[in-house]
């Protein structure tokens, strides 16, 4: 990695410290939305970096939509205990249990869309005034919309045409009761500067990032971990493949791509090469033109 290289890693580190410092300045109970995904593992180790020696002053908070990969879990679990952090789990599971959610059918049934309600209830049950999310503006169309301060209203709802001017990186935190914000402090970060930091930080990552050994099915033109709770049409097969993972979700909705990359050097590699979008193997963001900013219109992350 050369010296611009570095020097462009550090301005963007430099600028979401400054972020999550403001948060914690500005709000009384803000949570990191924990995924298991690179992205918000990096921005669990930017809040490390920027309140160190201090200990961690979020909680991070997981929303466990039960059809999730294992190794993210164990994973999360590991992470939480090395950081001294206070992990806060929501259920998918508890919120279909009680009645708040129902549970989808089909071949194309996902619970990834059920988080939602999860999540909201979440915020709702622990009063979080702020929750920081690893999102980013090259991901999707809809991301490219957000503030570093977006606001959500009493309901938990975005609206894309009622967000604050950020100029001169001044961030305005006032709400009303009972609404709160989601924070994004990389969201002027691309895939490949997550990556390149996440080599020049020396970070550890869930191993489902590797090439491995795995059993897929290809559906619509993608390859899908298969999974018990997944249905299968009566043409796919089950095959075992070398495969990773760009993007982690739901087990459902989270394409796996065939890759030999085994280590971060040649993941950088492969995403310099490659033509498809990161997000490109989601299946969740193909059920409709708008589906993440329909989401994100009812609270998704």
């Amino acid at each position: 990695m050369n010296n611009y290289q570095l020097k462009h890693l550090q301005e963007l580190e430099s600028e979401s410290i400054y972020v999550l410092r403001e948060t914690a300045a500005q709000f009384n109970n803000p949570a990191i939305l924990f995924s298991g995904g690179k992205d918000s593992i990096v921005v669990t180790h930017l809040a490390y970096k920027a309140f160190y020696p201090a200990k961690l002053p979020f909680p991070l908070l997981h929303i466990d939509t039960g059809h999730n990969f294992p190794e993210t879990i164990e994973y999360r679990d590991a992470l939480a205990q090395k950081l001294g952090a206070q992990l806060i789990v929501g259920s998918v599971q508890e919120s279909i249990d009680i009645g708040r959610v129902k549970e989808e059918t089909g071949f194309y049934a996902s619970r990834n869309k059920l988080q939602t309600v999860t999540l909201l209830d979440s915020i709702e049950k622990y009063k979080f005034d702020a929750c920081i999310g690893g999102a980013r503006r090259d991901e999707e169309k809809a991301r490219a919309k957000e503030r570093f301060f977006s606001h959500r209203d009493e309901f938990g709802q975005w609206n894309p045409k009622n967000q604050r001017p950020e100029l001169w990186n001044i961030f305005n935190g006032r709400k009303n009761q009972g609404e709160h914000f989601r924070v994004f402090p990389i969201s002027n970060w691309t895939e490949m500067d997550v990556w390149q930091y996440i080599l020049a930080e020396k970070i550890e990552m869930p191993s489902l990032y590797f090439s491995h050994q795995r059993q897929v099915f290809m559906r619509d033109g993608q390859w899908l971990a298969f999974a018990p709770f997944i249905k299968l049409k009566p043409d796919e097969k089950v095959e075992t493949k070398t495969v990773r993972c760009r993007t982690i979700g739901d087990v459902t909705c989270t394409g796996v791509t065939l890759s030999q990359a085994a280590n971060v050097e040649e993941i950088i590699a492969e995403t310099a090469a490659t033509r498809v979008t990161e997000r490109g193997g989601r299946t969740d963001d193909k059920r409709s033109d708008t589906a993440m900013e329909d989401r994100k219109k009812e609270g998704y992350f």
